[in-house]
Protein backbone atom coordinates (compact mmCIF):
# COMPACT_ATOMS: atom_id res chain seq x y z
CA UNK A 1 0.00 0.00 0.00
CA UNK A 2 2.67 2.44 0.80
CA UNK A 3 4.05 2.16 -2.88
CA UNK A 4 0.78 3.03 -3.86
CA UNK A 5 -0.05 5.98 -1.49
CA UNK A 6 3.02 7.29 -2.37
CA UNK A 7 1.88 7.71 -6.30
CA UNK A 8 -1.08 8.94 -4.96
CA UNK A 9 0.17 11.67 -2.59
CA UNK A 10 2.39 12.70 -5.94
CA UNK A 11 -0.97 13.41 -7.80
CA UNK A 12 -2.71 15.17 -5.55
CA UNK A 13 0.17 17.43 -4.26
CA UNK A 14 0.88 18.51 -8.14
CA UNK A 15 -1.79 21.10 -7.58
CA UNK A 16 -4.44 22.74 -4.67
CA UNK A 17 -7.35 22.31 -7.09
CA UNK A 18 -8.34 18.82 -8.79
CA UNK A 19 -10.83 20.02 -11.38
CA UNK A 20 -13.88 17.65 -11.46
CA UNK A 21 -15.67 17.45 -14.93
CA UNK A 22 -18.73 15.98 -16.06
CA UNK A 23 -18.05 15.76 -19.82
CA UNK A 24 -21.03 15.18 -21.90
CA UNK A 25 -19.26 15.47 -25.73
CA UNK A 26 -16.12 13.38 -25.38
CA UNK A 27 -14.54 15.96 -28.52
CA UNK A 28 -14.42 18.88 -25.89
CA UNK A 29 -11.85 16.74 -23.42
CA UNK A 30 -8.63 17.34 -24.80
CA UNK A 31 -9.21 21.46 -25.61
CA UNK A 32 -10.61 21.34 -21.85
CA UNK A 33 -7.76 19.49 -20.42
CA UNK A 34 -5.12 21.63 -22.04
CA UNK A 35 -6.66 24.93 -21.19
CA UNK A 36 -6.77 23.15 -17.73
CA UNK A 37 -2.93 21.98 -17.89
CA UNK A 38 -1.81 25.42 -19.58
CA UNK A 39 -3.44 27.08 -15.73
CA UNK A 40 -1.58 24.57 -13.95
CA UNK A 41 -3.97 21.71 -13.17
CA UNK A 42 -2.44 18.99 -14.58
CA UNK A 43 -4.52 16.11 -12.36
CA UNK A 44 -7.87 16.37 -13.69
CA UNK A 45 -10.79 14.16 -12.58
CA UNK A 46 -13.15 12.95 -15.49
CA UNK A 47 -16.32 11.73 -13.50
CA UNK A 48 -18.21 8.57 -15.54
CA UNK A 49 -21.55 10.39 -14.92
CA UNK A 50 -22.06 10.47 -18.61
CA UNK A 51 -21.49 7.87 -21.86
CA UNK A 52 -18.98 10.04 -22.84
CA UNK A 53 -16.32 9.77 -19.84
CA UNK A 54 -14.35 6.90 -20.91
CA UNK A 55 -13.72 7.99 -24.38
CA UNK A 56 -12.75 11.33 -22.80
CA UNK A 57 -10.27 9.46 -20.46
CA UNK A 58 -9.03 7.53 -23.14
CA UNK A 59 -8.33 10.84 -25.38
CA UNK A 60 -6.78 13.14 -22.72
CA UNK A 61 -4.49 10.02 -21.10
CA UNK A 62 -2.99 9.53 -24.99
CA UNK A 63 -3.47 13.14 -26.05
CA UNK A 64 -2.97 15.75 -23.49
CA UNK A 65 1.03 16.42 -22.76
CA UNK A 66 1.37 17.27 -18.84
CA UNK A 67 -1.98 15.40 -18.17
CA UNK A 68 -2.73 13.10 -15.35
CA UNK A 69 -5.72 11.73 -16.37
CA UNK A 70 -8.32 10.34 -13.13
CA UNK A 71 -11.39 8.86 -13.04
CA UNK A 72 -13.96 9.71 -11.00
CA UNK A 73 -17.62 8.22 -9.26
CA UNK A 74 -16.38 4.79 -9.21
CA UNK A 75 -18.70 2.80 -8.35
CA UNK A 76 -18.08 -1.03 -8.65
CA UNK A 77 -15.42 -3.28 -9.87
CA UNK A 78 -16.28 -3.16 -13.08
CA UNK A 79 -16.21 0.72 -13.86
CA UNK A 80 -13.02 0.46 -12.09
CA UNK A 81 -11.29 -2.08 -14.48
CA UNK A 82 -12.71 -0.07 -17.56
CA UNK A 83 -11.17 3.48 -16.16
CA UNK A 84 -8.13 1.38 -15.69
CA UNK A 85 -8.14 0.28 -19.29
CA UNK A 86 -8.78 3.64 -20.81
CA UNK A 87 -5.43 4.90 -19.35
CA UNK A 88 -6.73 6.03 -15.72
CA UNK A 89 -3.99 7.21 -13.72
CA UNK A 90 -6.10 8.02 -10.51
CA UNK A 91 -9.81 6.33 -9.09
CA UNK A 92 -11.89 8.40 -7.42
CA UNK A 93 -14.79 6.85 -5.37
CA UNK A 94 -17.64 9.49 -3.60
CA UNK A 95 -17.87 6.42 -0.99
CA UNK A 96 -16.33 3.08 -0.45
CA UNK A 97 -17.24 -0.83 -0.59
CA UNK A 98 -15.44 -4.36 0.02
CA UNK A 99 -15.74 -4.93 -4.03
CA UNK A 100 -13.62 -1.47 -4.54
CA UNK A 101 -11.07 -1.98 -1.96
CA UNK A 102 -10.41 -5.59 -3.54
CA UNK A 103 -10.28 -4.52 -6.71
CA UNK A 104 -8.08 -1.56 -5.75
CA UNK A 105 -6.02 -4.24 -4.22
CA UNK A 106 -5.61 -6.02 -7.81
CA UNK A 107 -3.92 -2.87 -9.64
CA UNK A 108 -1.24 -0.32 -9.42
CA UNK A 109 -3.20 3.11 -10.03
CA UNK A 110 -4.08 3.91 -6.76
CA UNK A 111 -8.32 4.38 -5.58
CA UNK A 112 -8.57 7.74 -3.42
CA UNK A 113 -11.59 6.20 -1.80
CA UNK A 114 -14.82 8.21 -0.33
CA UNK A 115 -15.44 8.91 3.33
CA UNK A 116 -17.76 11.30 5.46
CA UNK A 117 -18.09 10.34 8.86
CA UNK A 118 -15.18 9.41 11.66
CA UNK A 119 -16.42 5.56 11.33
CA UNK A 120 -15.64 5.51 7.62
CA UNK A 121 -12.58 6.67 7.94
CA UNK A 122 -11.11 4.67 10.47
CA UNK A 123 -12.54 1.71 8.29
CA UNK A 124 -10.26 2.81 5.60
CA UNK A 125 -7.26 3.20 7.99
CA UNK A 126 -7.89 -0.77 8.92
CA UNK A 127 -7.44 -1.45 5.43
CA UNK A 128 -4.27 0.62 5.10
CA UNK A 129 -5.72 4.25 3.57
CA UNK A 130 -4.54 6.81 5.11
CA UNK A 131 -5.11 9.46 2.03
CA UNK A 132 -9.20 10.10 1.42
CA UNK A 133 -11.81 11.94 -0.65
CA UNK A 134 -14.49 13.77 2.18
CA UNK A 135 -17.40 13.34 -0.05
CA UNK A 136 -19.87 15.59 0.11
CA UNK A 137 -17.26 18.17 1.58
CA UNK A 138 -19.98 21.30 2.25
CA UNK A 139 -23.08 18.95 2.83
CA UNK A 140 -21.20 16.33 5.44
CA UNK A 141 -19.97 19.52 7.75
CA UNK A 142 -17.39 21.32 5.49
CA UNK A 143 -14.35 22.56 6.33
CA UNK A 144 -14.90 22.97 10.30
CA UNK A 145 -15.84 18.82 10.22
CA UNK A 146 -12.91 18.18 8.67
CA UNK A 147 -10.62 20.32 11.73
CA UNK A 148 -12.65 18.72 13.99
CA UNK A 149 -10.93 15.68 12.63
CA UNK A 150 -7.38 16.24 12.17
CA UNK A 151 -6.94 15.60 15.74
CA UNK A 152 -8.34 12.41 16.99
CA UNK A 153 -7.46 10.92 13.32
CA UNK A 154 -4.20 12.43 12.93
CA UNK A 155 -1.97 11.16 9.91
CA UNK A 156 -5.12 10.98 7.87
CA UNK A 157 -5.21 13.11 4.53
CA UNK A 158 -7.98 14.55 2.91
CA UNK A 159 -9.23 15.59 -0.82
CA UNK A 160 -12.91 17.39 0.10
CA UNK A 161 -14.77 17.68 -2.82
CA UNK A 162 -18.76 18.85 -3.12
CA UNK A 163 -19.59 22.66 -2.76
CA UNK A 164 -16.34 23.88 -3.15
CA UNK A 165 -15.59 27.15 -4.84
CA UNK A 166 -13.19 29.65 -5.27
CA UNK A 167 -14.79 31.48 -2.61
CA UNK A 168 -13.99 29.01 0.41
CA UNK A 169 -11.24 26.92 -0.71
CA UNK A 170 -9.00 28.65 1.72
CA UNK A 171 -10.90 27.50 4.35
CA UNK A 172 -10.03 23.81 3.40
CA UNK A 173 -6.69 24.23 2.16
CA UNK A 174 -5.35 25.98 5.36
CA UNK A 175 -6.45 22.81 7.65
CA UNK A 176 -3.25 20.54 8.06
CA UNK A 177 -5.08 17.27 7.28
CA UNK A 178 -5.89 19.22 3.64
CA UNK A 179 -3.97 17.98 0.77
CA UNK A 180 -5.95 19.30 -1.96
CA UNK A 181 -9.85 20.01 -3.17
CA UNK A 182 -11.72 19.07 -5.43
CA UNK A 183 -14.00 21.47 -7.55
CA UNK A 184 -15.80 22.01 -10.98
CA UNK A 185 -15.99 25.52 -11.08
CA UNK A 186 -12.66 25.47 -12.74
CA UNK A 187 -14.74 24.41 -15.95
CA UNK A 188 -18.18 25.84 -15.72
CA UNK A 189 -20.57 24.22 -18.44
CA UNK A 190 -20.93 27.64 -20.18
CA UNK A 191 -17.41 28.55 -20.95
CA UNK A 192 -16.94 24.40 -22.15
CA UNK A 193 -19.91 25.14 -24.52
CA UNK A 194 -18.81 28.51 -25.90
CA UNK A 195 -15.28 26.80 -26.46
CA UNK A 196 -13.92 29.65 -24.39
CA UNK A 197 -10.46 27.78 -23.32
CA UNK A 198 -8.31 30.78 -22.57
CA UNK A 199 -11.27 31.51 -19.75
CA UNK A 200 -10.87 27.93 -18.51
CA UNK A 201 -7.12 28.48 -18.67
CA UNK A 202 -7.56 32.06 -16.41
CA UNK A 203 -10.15 30.11 -14.00
CA UNK A 204 -7.21 27.41 -13.18
CA UNK A 205 -4.20 30.20 -13.21
CA UNK A 206 -6.36 31.54 -10.37
CA UNK A 207 -7.26 28.49 -8.85
CA UNK A 208 -3.57 26.51 -8.86
CA UNK A 209 -2.79 29.91 -7.05
CA UNK A 210 -4.75 29.18 -4.01
CA UNK A 211 -1.49 27.45 -3.38
CA UNK A 212 0.48 30.34 -2.09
Amino acid sequence: MSVKTDKLLSILKLQPVVPVLVIDDAATAVPLARALVAGGLKAIEITLRTPAALEAIRAVAAEVEGAVAGAGTILNAAQFEEAVKAGSELIVSPGTTQELIEVANDHEVPLLPGAATASEVMGLREEGYNVMKFFPAEQAGGAGYLKALSSPLAGTLFCPTGGISLANARDYLSLPNVICVGGSWVAPKDLVAKGDWAGITKLAAEAFALRG
